[in-house]
């Protein structure tokens, strides 16, 4: 195993956690990355769609507004089924994302998501995210779709793209 394949290793799990008796879910996962790295990653629509989700998707922008009082829509498509996902980012800094977050098959549940990276000086960040979902019933639903599959997968989509310098 050479040393980029145990960095991969390494980081290619991440902590997903319910809250007991709160409708929130935390994400937590070290990269091998800068924060600006890793924020560009989530900022950019030319990097975020070809990282996010599980393998078994595609990704296509629809509307990419990444700022402060902006907007956005992507599309997932697996076996020509399409699954649309949506929100808007009310605030957007050089170190955090707040967004909301609605998925097209369920679109009164509506999740405020905040992100921040933590550079841990050594060439490597943490990533933290927080969805406050609008229900205990919504955060369960968010955690039995299979999102997991998508963090795992997609976050090793990005392990790569970083390692590769296109990041």
């Amino acid at each position: 195993m050479t040393s980029q394949t145990q960095h991969q290793t390494r980081y290619a799990e991440a902590a997903i956690e319910a809250v007991p008796d709160l409708p929130i879910v935390r994400i937590t996962r070290d990269f091998r990355a800068t924060p600006e790295q890793l924020m560009r990653a989530h900022t950019d629509p030319d990097l975020f769609v070809k990282w996010i989700g599980p393998n078994s998707v595609t990704a296509r922008i629809e509307h990419w507004d990444c700022r402060s009082l902006g907007s956005y829509r992507y599309v997932c498509e697996r076996d020509g089924e399409e699954f649309g996902f949506q929100g808007t980012f009310p605030q957007v800094t050089d170190t955090k994302i707040v967004q909301t977050f609605s998925f097209d098959g369920m679109p009164d549940a509506i999740a405020l998501e905040t992100m921040w990276f933590e550079d841990l000086g050594d060439g490597t960040t943490r990533l933290h995210a927080q969805s406050l979902c609008d229900s205990i019933e919504g955060r369960d639903g968010m955690l039995s779709s299979g999102m997991d599959t998508g963090v795992h997968e997609g976050y090793a989509k990005l392990d790569t793209m970083l390692a590769d310098g296109a990041v």
